[in-house]
């Protein structure tokens, strides 16, 4: 099955590195015109050479930040048909030890700009009767651990935004859905191998990692890429208002 994008416009938060750049790639080679979004000029402009990408610098966990990323997006495309919520970093720890100003940055980045974004974007979906809006969460969103707080909180908020946009959008064609990622090649995996003090290879790690997968591996983040173009394509159409792990197993909760 061939999925297209032609004709389509959309705006990736977080599109400079990983899971957003993965995804990026995999709407441009499926047709569509793609403005990615990150705070990091240089990141920004090095994937956008590669991709063919729109960058746009801008910092989401502002409302301010939110309305230049938008207005830029509509600037060189006229219209977003594709709003992906993708930007954030796993902030967590032993609860007591979590600051007023951690979990203020927390919500401002992963919950209030997925917000933002989408109550900006919304308009003109809806007149449009046209709207894919995938929300990135991680899969402590359904089952959170132990020391998760903040992420698994603002995550397991995304979801329940999902599902009531969902439900309002569902009369006006717009679909909306989230993706919660597991264990899956990234930056912020690769940061936590350069963390590691034992001075494994990083395949070695990544096989160390994988073994705790059900299906024996970490994640590529072309396959997340893949399930996200599918749910953005007319493919995806009837799909509206799920949670769906992208984690080769890993959850305990479907």
């Amino acid at each position: 099955m061939q999925l297209s994008l032609a004709g389509r416009h959309a705006l990736i938060t977080g599109g400079s590195k990983g899971l957003g750049l993965a995804m990026a790639r995999a709407f441009i080679e499926a047709g569509a015109r793609v403005a990615i979004v990150a705070r990091d000029a240089a990141t920004l402009q090095a994937a956008a050479a590669e991709t063919g990408a729109t960058p746009i610098a801008a910092d989401i966990s502002t409302a301010e930040g939110c309305q230049a990323a938008h207005d830029a997006a509509v600037a060189a495309f006229g219209q977003v048909d594709i709003l992906v919520n993708n930007a954030g970093v796993s902030q967590h720890g032993r609860f007591t030890a979590v600051s007023d100003a951690v979990w203020q940055a927390d919500l401002d980045l992963k919950l209030f700009a997925a917000i933002r974004l989408a109550r900006l974007a919304w308009p003109g979906m809806e007149q449009r009767r046209f709207g894919r809006i995938i929300n990135v969460l991680n899969i402590g969103a359904k089952a959170p651990p132990a020391q998760g707080a903040p992420t698994a909180v603002s995550r397991a908020a995304g979801m329940a935004l999902t599902k009531v946009l969902a439900n309002e959008g569902a009369p006006h064609g717009i679909l909306v859905n989230a993706l919660l990622v597991g264990i899956i090649e990234s930056d912020q995996w690769v940061r936590r191998h350069a963390a590691d003090p034992r001075g494994l290879s990083f395949d070695a790690w990544k096989a160390e990692q994988g073994r705790n997968v059900p299906l024996g591996r970490i994640g590529k983040a072309e396959e997340f890429a893949a399930t996200a173009l599918f749910l953005a394509s007319d493919a995806g159409g009837y799909i509206t208002g799920t949670a769906l792990n992208v984690d080769g197993g890993k959850s305990p909760v479907v």
